[in-house]
């Protein structure tokens, strides 16, 4: 054989590697080995009804707990305070104390009876064979987060802009006018109970793959907090999502101090199209205006 036949059979080899490669990723077969690797080792714990609510509760409090650590060596560590929306006031531990046992309250008196009801009249989850492809989960996550951002856009417009709601139920979320990571779930037990709900029954609305789902959970507590941690860091994900169309922590913490603007908790296209859209000053901080008129707002 010339050496001109063989580089031929090689590249000929090669391409067929190639068009190999391609129709097994358009099979999904980039996720089938963990997906085939959980159902052999892990069947029981992730058909239990009880698996998504665990999944949930422990990301939030191993995130939670990472992002208080921070907080505690923010004031002694120049590389991480700098990092922080407001470095001059520190995160104190009775703010720790306070809002991690609402946080304890919440998941005593609301989830936990929420798991066991699940675990007791909910029918353990279908696990199907094949994996979804990695296009499928990817958008599955973001329809999921597309649809949540509307859904809490709205309640929380309206529980702005009705007194009696405000008063009722969102006002305890306001308490801390610059929010870090435990104020996430420092909520009432409504409020708690709506934002459980959507992220419960948005995969199922869209029918997702219970893979999808779970990693939409993670997705959304994982975010969630990112908006209350008080921290922009240059990985956050308002700066990897480009053209301002992620909110993140500097509009979130925003809107604890002007809580007429910035409602989306991810997206920003809803608060643009309403009007309610606001750019973060650099400083972080408020002008004595803005800051009566909040206390105006927190006395409705």
């Amino acid at each position: 054989m010339s050496a001109d036949t063989q580089l031929r059979t090689e590249a000929l080899f090669w391409m067929l590697d190639v068009g190999n490669v391609t129709g097994a990723l358009s099979q999904g077969s980039l996720l089938q080995p963990a997906w085939d690797h959980l159902l052999q080792n892990h069947y029981e714990v992730l058909r239990s009804p009880l698996f998504p609510v665990l999944l949930s509760v422990f990301t939030y409090f191993f995130l939670i707990g990472l992002y208080t650590a921070l907080d505690l060596l923010a004031p002694t560590w120049h590389c991480i305070n700098r990092h922080r929306l407001h470095p001059d006031k520190p995160i104190t531990w009775p703010n720790i104390w306070t809002t991690l046992l609402v946080t304890i309250y919440n998941h005593l008196l609301y989830i936990f009876p929420t798991a066991v009801a699940q675990w007791l009249w909910r029918s353990p989850t279908l696990l199907p064979k094949e994996a979804p492809t990695l296009c499928s989960f990817l958008l599955g996550i973001f329809g999921c987060t597309v649809v949540f951002d509307f859904q809490y856009y709205i309640w929380h417009l309206l529980h702005h802009r009705v007194p009696w709601l405000y008063r009722t139920f969102h006002a305890v979320h306001h308490q801390y006018n610059q929010p870090f990571s435990l104020v996430t779930q420092y909520l009432s037990g409504w409020e708690l109970f709506s934002v459980g709900f959507w992220a419960t029954i948005d995969p199922i609305l869209l029918r997702c793959h219970c893979l999808t789902t779970w990693g939409f959970m993670v997705f959304n507590v994982y975010v969630s907090i990112e908006d209350h941690c008080g921290y922009d860091f240059p990985w956050s994900m308002h700066r990897l999502v480009p053209f301002g169309l992620w909110g993140g922590a500097p509009k979130h913490d925003t809107h604890h101090q002007k809580p007429g603007t910035n409602f989306a908790p991810f997206f920003s296209h809803w608060d643009w199209l309403a009007g309610t859209h606001i750019v973060p000053s650099p400083s972080g901080h408020v002008t004595e205006k803005q800051d009566e008129r909040r206390a105006k707002t927190k006395e409705l």
